[in-house]
């Protein structure tokens, strides 16, 4: 949140990744685990996708803008996402319908800034030094910031219930 001048982050729990063969874990025990691992007074957890019944990044993000259309959005993911976002449907939409916050992950830095995504839309990088300046920007504006990292995996820490995953 403070990195990118942010009021507060929704956590949304998707209810499956359509890049991913195998089908995630449970629902209600993904928004546990994600409500354990996260509590912080302005990040809300949330299953708002599945409410919604968007599939795709772009759907969401336009069925979000609709619901809420006083609210200023910006999609956080991390590099990993970034590197492979050429592969996402509508990915384009996605990037020129609000800023994107990336935030660095273990050994994705370098494929995240050789991107596809990253060399299209290279002239509206915002330089990390001025990410405050993200959640008011217009899109397609994006940011790419280095924040103390985990090497947990989103699998190991469904598997161990929390942060503990190394």
């Amino acid at each position: 949140m403070h990195r990118f001048g942010l009021d507060a982050v929704w956590w949304l729990v998707s209810p499956g990744n359509p890049l991913k063969a195998r089908g995630p874990a449970a629902m209600a025990d993904r928004m546990a685990v994600a409500r354990t691992v996260m509590q912080h007074p302005r990040v809300t957890v949330t299953d708002i996708e599945a409410k919604l019944g968007t599939r795709y990044t772009a759907e969401t993000l336009a069925a979000l803008k609709a619901v809420y259309p006083r609210t200023r959005f910006v999609w956080l993911m991390g590099a990993d996402n970034l590197a492979q976002l050429h592969k996402w449907q509508d990915w384009r939409t996605i990037m020129e319908g609000v800023p994107v916050g990336v935030l660095a992950r273990p050994g994705d830095r370098i494929s995240a800034r050789l991107s596809k995504a990253a060399r299209v839309y290279r002239a509206d990088k915002l330089p990390a030094r001025a990410s405050r300046l993200l959640a008011g920007a217009e899109a397609p504006t994006w940011c790419f910031v280095n924040l103390p990292m985990s090497t947990a995996s989103s699998t190991a820490i469904r598997a161990s219930g929390g942060w503990g995953a190394g």
